[in-house]
């Protein structure tokens, strides 16, 4: 089979030569198009690209934990990562979308464009083996590799609130449901958090739990960091 120009543009910017171009063109084929589909693809991609982005971060960074590598790993793998790649490839142009995708926008589409991103992985997987699958990865993920994000700032602010107490040897927050208002699918959930020792106690409100509790820990940070400027946390 003869790859259109366009596709061997792609294949350019991939570095990649495929010995099945079918596989590609597979990987480039959206669910609303076709019943062969890149689905199945993406499923191994996803795989492949945790594993690749979880040894390479393993090896580079030997003075983070666990919990510091989940987060980085997260933070490159999700979705908005995913579509960096796919927008540094001017994937839009390539993808194979059927006429309701097509009309609404699809090509641009983040998540569309994320999940043909780990087709592609999985499909040099299965053309060229797991090295082949690695190097495209460390290839595509090369600016980000290189440019991560502070690890503190990937953390969420109740775990960076747990960590400033526990950095002052003191107790962790409490945090209590002070209401639950509306229905079951339209619950508001009103939290505060108390902390003890600094006397500061901080509420909001939110549409679940855990999304109330990220802001009151927010807004504790917050208080607990105007505080540090006057005087030192504790004193």
């Amino acid at each position: 089979m003869t790859l259109s120009p366009a596709l061997n543009k792609l294949i350019n910017k991939l570095d990649y030569r495929f010995d099945n171009e079918n596989f590609l063109l597979e990987a480039l084929t959206h669910r609303s198009a076709s019943s062969k589909n890149n689905e199945r693809m993406e499923f191994l991609g996803d795989s492949i690209l945790n594993f690749v982005i979880a040894s390479e971060l393993f090896e580079s960074y030997p003075e983070y934990d666990e919990g510091d590598l989940s987060r980085l790993r997260a933070n490159l793998v999700k979705k908005e990562g995913l579509a960096k790649v796919a927008h540094d490839l001017d994937l839009g142009e390539y993808i194979v979308l059927g006429s309701g995708e097509l009309k609404s926008g699809g090509h641009r589409r983040d998540s569309i464009l994320a999940d043909t991103v780990e087709a592609i992985i999985g499909a040099v997987y299965l053309d060229g083996g797991f090295e082949a699958g690695k190097q495209l990865i460390l290839k595509l993920y090369n600016e980000q590799l290189n440019n991560l994000p502070d690890i503190a700032t990937l953390k969420d602010p109740k775990t960076r609130l747990q960590e400033l107490l526990q950095g002052q040897k003191m107790e962790l927050p409490v945090y209590q449901v002070l209401s639950i208002q509306g229905k079951a699918h339209q619950q508001t959930f009103h939290i505060q958090c108390h902390i003890k020792e600094l006397d500061i106690t901080t509420d909001d409100r939110a549409s679940s739990r855990r999304k109330a509790e990220q802001l009151v820990a927010e807004r504790a940070i917050q208080e607990i960091q105007a505080r540090r400027q006057k005087s030192p946390v504790g004193k």
